[in-house]
C-alpha cells in the first residue's frame, strides 16, 4: 500500500508531525469507510477492525511501522531466524504507540479518575482488564492490558473478537499506562445483562456455529478452526444474555493459528 509506505517514511523522517498525523488520519478514514483495505484480514475480519474505531486502526498502523523500523535497524538481538525477539517488538510498539497517541490527543493521563467520572466506578478487575460501569449506561469501559506476545497482536485480538462477536464489539478510545507502567488499551463495550453463566454445552454449540471445534488441549475452554484459535472460553467469559437468552462472549483470547510475525 503506497499510502502506508509514505506514512512510514514520514514517521522516520520527522516523527509525528501535524502533517504525518493527518496522513495517518486520512488512511484510517479510507480504511474505515471501505476505500482501502488493511492487509492481513479477510473482508469479515476487516469489518471487525472498523468496528474497533479510528484509534484501533491508527495504532495498528503505528505498530506496523515500529516492527518494520526495528527490523530495518539491524542492531537488535535476534530471535529465531534472525528476526527481532518478541519482547523487542513489543517494547518498540508500546513506546511508539504512546508517542503517537499523545501527539494525536488519544492518551489518558490519570485514566482511572477520567474513566470513573465518565463511565462510573470500577466493578471488576482481572489479570487482563479493569472494568468500569455506571448503572443504566449501555456500555462498560475497560482498561485492557496485553497478554499477547506483542502489542500488535493485542490490537489484532480486538479485531478478531469484533469479527466473531459483533454483539459485544470493543471500541478503542485511547491508551494509558497504569501504576505499574503497563500499557493499557482504553475501550468501551456493550453492557450485557447476565441471566446466568453459560454451560460448556452451550458454549460448544455457539462456537461450532462459527466453525470452531474443541482442540482437546484446554479442558473444554479452547477451540480451533482452520484459521483462528479461540481460547479461555470458560463460563465467566460467556454469559447468557438476559435480553436474548443466547450465549454471549464478553472476553476471550483469539489469534491466528499460523501467527504473523509482528
Amino acid at each position: 500500500m503506497d499510502e502506508l509506505n509514505a506514512i512510514y517514511a514520514a514517521i522516520a523522517a520527522g516523527g509525528f508531525t501535524t502533517e504525518t498525523l493527518q496522513m495517518i488520519d486520512n488512511l484510517t478514514n479510507d480504511i474505515r469507510y471501505g476505500r482501502k483495505d488493511f492487509n492481513g484480514f479477510t473482508l469479515p475480519e476487516h469489518a471487525g477492525l472498523c468496528k474497533g474505531g479510528a484509534p484501533l486502526i491508527g495504532a495498528s498502523i503505528v505498530a506496523g511501522y515500529a516492527r518494520r523500523s526495528l527490523t530495518a535497524g539491524g542492531d537488535a538481538q535476534s530471535g529465531e531466524g534472525g528476526s527481532p525477539a518478541n519482547w523487542q517488538i513489543d517494547e518498540a510498539q508500546e513506546q511508539l504507540i504512546e508517542v503517537w497517541s499523545k501527539a494525536a490527543g488519544l492518551w489518558f493521563e490519570n485514566s482511572d479518575s477520567i474513566i470513573r467520572k465518565n463511565f462510573g466506578p470500577m466493578i471488576a478487575q482481572g489479570a487482563e482488564a479493569k472494568v468500569y460501569y455506571k448503572a443504566g449506561d449501555p456500555s462498560v469501559a475497560k482498561e485492557r492490558t496485553s497478554i499477547y506476545s506483542t502489542t500488535q497482536k493485542a490490537l489484532e485480538a480486538i479485531v478478531l473478537h469484533n469479527y466473531l462477536f459483533p454483539e459485544t464489539a470493543m471500541r478503542v478510545i485511547g491508551f494509558t499506562r497504569d501504576s505499574d507502567g503497563l500499557l493499557r488499551i482504553v475501550l468501551t463495550q456493550p453492557y450485557i445483562r447476565c441471566q446466568r453463566l453459560a454451560t460448556k454445552q452451550e458454549i460448544d454449540r455457539m462456537v461450532a456455529e462459527k466453525g470452531f471445534r474443541d482442540n482437546w488441549q484446554g479442558q473444554g475452554v479452547n477451540y480451533i478452526s482452520e484459521r483462528l484459535a479461540l481460547e479461555d472460553m470458560h463460563p465467566a467469559n460467556v454469559f447468557i444474555d438476559e435480553l436474548t437468552g443466547k450465549p454471549t462472549c464478553i472476553d476471550c483470547i483469539v489469534k491466528f493459528v499460523n501467527p504473523k510475525i509482528y
